[in-house]
């Protein structure tokens, strides 16, 4: 059974920093892409930041220069900086993967979600 666990979710202070990690077990193919999307109450799952098999890196807008993605391709295991952290961080976090079979089958796997809250 594939399993995404995250860890490191918290309360931090607004310009504060928080780290988080997720690590897959259980998967019988390659992971193409690894990455965090989050979700505040009301509101839509929006991609945060992904990275690929071959390192490439990508961030909503909202976070560039702030957060920081990172994969350790051998552990499946991805882990995602947070500095300079605003209130408008605070959401539920998923980890997310993403694979294809040996046919090109897309395959989506997703945690069960970290809370992270920045408040005074």
């Amino acid at each position: 059974q594939v399993q995404l666990v995250e860890s490191g979710g918290g309360l931090v202070q607004p310009g504060g920093s928080l780290s988080v990690s997720c690590a897959l077990s259980g998967s019988r193919f390659d992971i193409y892409r690894m990455g965090w999307y989050r979700q505040a109450p009301g509101k839509q799952r929006e991609l945060v930041a992904t990275v690929t098999s071959g390192e490439g890196t990508n961030y909503a807008d909202s976070v560039k220069g702030r957060f920081t993605i990172s994969r350790d391709n051998a552990r499946n295991t991805v882990y995602l900086q947070m500095n300079s952290l605003k209130p408008e961080d605070t959401a539920v976090y998923y980890c997310n993967a993403y694979m294809l079979t040996l046919a090109h089958t897309p395959i989506n796997y997703w945690g069960q979600g970290t809370q992270v809250t920045v408040s005074s």
